[in-house]
């Protein structure tokens, strides 16, 4: 009897103390929409929703309470005012977008404690999570 290997097969899996390690490491860089609208709900604080996206798409529909703070926008002098105690959530469009990538990079540099919130804008409206609205800037 023959034994197929195929793509998924083809590369063993790690140990399960790797992986333990590995995969739980990523929790300290990311979250995801669910947890997010979840500490949003139950009034948790600690930490603050960062947009990265334009101003416009801001307006157009957002995190509530999200603060919008365009990755191209981060400099010591936009973000002198952040509280650092404070842990930042970045996210941007979605999947497809490395807005949120580059601004939690950005604070990080700065010296602000950051994660990520996977999926974006995106998968938020996709979840049915609540979207705040504003109005652009002139």
């Amino acid at each position: 009897m023959k034994v197929l290997r195929g793509l998924v097969t083809r590369v063993p899996a790690a140990e399960p103390e790797e992986a333990v390690a590995r995969l739980s490491a990523r929790f300290r860089f990311e979250t995801d929409c669910a947890d997010v609208a979840s500490d949003l709900s139950h009034g948790v604080t600690g930490f603050v929703v960062v947009d990265a996206r334009s101003p416009e798409k801001y307006a157009a529909g957002h995190v509530p309470g999200a603060l919008n703070l365009p990755t191209r926008s981060i400099t010591a002098e936009s973000t002198g005012d952040l509280d650092r105690a404070a842990m930042y959530v970045t996210y941007c469009d979605g999947p497809h977008c490395n807005g949120s990538t580059k601004s939690a990079l950005r604070l990080a540099e700065l010296g602000f404690r950051v994660k990520e919130m996977l999926g974006g804008f995106h998968f938020w409206t996709l979840d049915g999570h609540p979207v705040e609205y504003a109005t652009a800037p002139a």
